[in-house]
């Protein structure tokens, strides 16, 4: 299974590179990276059976160092894995009071 993001910063209207993401299956750390310069950031987990998952974006640190209050310190997307061998794209939109993600391809 491979996960893959794109965060972008919906008020600056750009990537939002430098945040660190990790990615969950229950209480397991899978894998962790943070977002490139385009915002992408590319998780390969170990084979993992269909299930709940969650992404853990670290926006709190990456608002700080902008010098922006936010209400996020985190944010987290629990999504489901039902076709383990399948690649998974979530992406996320974020403000400093706000944020909204879908089903990516």
């Amino acid at each position: 299974m491979s996960v893959s993001t794109h965060v972008l910063d919906a008020v600056a209207g750009r990537p939002a590179e430098g945040i660190a993401v990790r990615l969950f299956a229950g209480d397991c750390l899978l894998a962790e990276g943070s977002t490139d310069a385009d915002g992408r950031c590319r998780l390969r987990g170990d084979a993992t059976p269909a299930g709940p998952h969650r992404l853990v974006f670290a926006t709190g640190p990456w608002f700080e160092a902008r010098g922006t209050a936010a209400f996020w310190p985190e944010v987290t997307l629990t999504f489901a894995v039902r076709e383990p061998d399948a690649h998974h794209h979530v992406p996320l939109l974020l403000s400093p009071f706000a944020y909204s993600t879908y089903r990516g391809s």
